[in-house]
């Protein structure tokens, strides 16, 4: 059977209108890649009867958008209406919302077809996606390295070529640690652009729902229809409608890009270093005028994200009571045991450890000593990008400080973790957009990925940028292939 899903989206578009293919024949070879890549472990629960339901019904519609007809994958912790969603955590292992997402209810006006729900870390707490009930998702480049986190399955879905699309979130680097890892395209949107209803809260004043992709024109493709005001949820902000492919494809020369100097430190990995460096020299060759930059408190940014993050998920968590809704402790001898075994065995230990740290952030004094303290350097982290951005178009600087490791390694060390997010979580303190493209390997064939952070709600210049990179580098990203740089 011949491969509609590696085609490009304009391909398998003019497919579906000449009639030449059906929706279905895009399901049926969505779940033929699932068998395939079974070992990879990017599905947490599947929608198979559903999804051919839905395909049926489309062969007696016109096709009048870009994406439909076509296959999506769903984070876990993004609800779906009638099916499972768990956040990959025993809590929830049986919930079935009976509502959509907004980005859910987006999606289907645009007649995709939802196919799953992908694998992550619990309550999208972790880099690994190695905290889920469900075990870790594998990355398709080694089957025995991670896939990042915590959208782990998102990723590895993509890069394994599944489905074309995924939707992630991104607290602390979600979205663009595993799409570095998997080499594939993932895009963190500004804080605000697109409703968080229906995304299970983690960190409220930091997630943000983002698409991950093969490349960057689908990526905006993907954007342009998940954006928007939203009367349920207040922080989503109303932007005149935008096409964030407009700019693809145009000359990037004499683009002003900063460089933290603190990104481009000891803390980064030698071999990802040189791939980074190899960017800039081939940007200055463009005509881009690029400058090393100070950027205030960016190195405190994972001790405040933990702060933040941990004082808000406590807060969070706490509806998970055992009492409305999700796991819950059978025969307690009283509230109290019902209240403390349901939390004691529905969570997993790094959910329990960040909402034990949380409460403690939180408790009394506390909660001025150090969150609202740490709110108060989040905002001089955020004046000082904004600062910057006057001057500079975008800032850039390499995704992660490594490649990918083994799904073996630093198991014990909680804090390994929040290292590995070190580069993308200051754009989180932010509220600003990031992406992760792609830009070659390293010596052991694992993706090296490049990160750029516009200024708020200017997501079309990151995608020019990251299409010219893109195109120059023609890299094959295809896990299946033989042939990669």
């Amino acid at each position: 059977m011949s491969k509609y899903l590696d085609l490009s989206l304009k391909e398998i578009n003019k497919l579906l209108k000449d009639k030449k293919i059906k929706p279905i024949d895009l399901v049926e070879e969505a779940f033929e890649n699932i068998e395939k890549n079974k070992d990879i472990n990017s599905f947490i629960t599947l929608d198979k009867e559903n999804a051919f339901k839905v395909a049926k019904e489309l062969e007696n519609k016109e096709v009048d958008n870009l994406l439909f007809g076509i296959p999506i994958a769903i984070k876990d912790n993004i609800c779906t209406k009638n099916l499972r969603t768990t956040c990959a955590s025993k809590m929830l292992e049986n919930f079935i919302p009976n509502y959509d997402a907004t980005v859910v209810e987006k999606i289907k006006s645009k007649n995709m077809i939802i196919i799953g729900k992908t694998n992550m870390d619990e309550f999208a707490m972790g880099s690994t996606s190695r905290t889920s009930y469900f075990g870790a998702p594998k990355n398709p480049w080694n089957k025995k390295r991670i896939a990042g986190g915590s959208s782990g399955g998102s990723a590895s879905c993509i890069s394994s070529r599944i489905v074309p699309f995924a939707l992630g979130s991104d607290t602390g680097g979600s979205i663009r640690q595993p799409a570095s890892y998997c080499g594939i395209v993932g895009m963190k949107p500004t804080y605000g652009r697109i409703s968080r209803y229906g995304l299970v809260a983690f960190g409220s004043s930091l997630d943000q729902i983002g698409p991950m992709t093969r490349n960057v024109y689908e990526n905006a493709e993907l954007l342009n229809i998940l954006c928007g005001k939203d009367e349920k949820d207040l922080t989503s902000i109303d932007k005149e409608k935008e096409d964030f492919t407009s700019l693809i494809n145009t000359d990037i020369k004499g683009m002003n890009i900063a460089i933290p100097k603190y990104f481009v430190t000891d803390i980064v990995e030698k071999e990802v270093l040189d791939k980074f460096n190899e960017i800039v020299e081939i940007l200055k060759e463009k005509g881009c005028n690029i400058e090393y930059i100070d950027i205030d408190y960016i190195e405190n940014a994972v001790t405040l994200y933990q702060i933040i993050a941990m004082g808000e998920a406590s807060s969070n968590l706490a509806r998970f009571d055992g009492i409305r809704y999700g796991y819950s402790y059978e025969n307690p001898q009283n509230l109290e045991e019902l209240y403390t075994k349901t939390r004691q065995f529905g969570f997993g230990d790094e959910v329990k450890r960040r909402i034990m740290v949380g409460s403690f952030i939180l408790s009394g004094e506390n909660a001025k000593i150090y969150y609202d303290k740490a709110l108060k350097i989040r905002d001089d982290i955020r004046k000082s990008f904004l600062k910057a951005f006057k001057k500079f178009d975008l800032i850039i600087g390499p995704t992660t400080t490594t490649v990918a490791y083994d799904l073996e390694s630093n198991l014990d060390d909680p804090l390994k973790t929040f290292l590995d997010d070190i580069l993308v979580i200051p754009v989180n303190m932010a509220g600003l957009p990031g992406l992760n493209v792609p830009i070659g390997f390293s010596k052991d064939k694992m993706p090296i990925g490049l990160h750029i952070i516009g200024n708020a709600f200017d997501e079309k210049t990151i995608y020019k940028l990251a299409s010219s990179i893109e195109k120059t580098l023609d890299l094959n990203l295809d896990p299946r292939g033989e042939k990669n740089e």
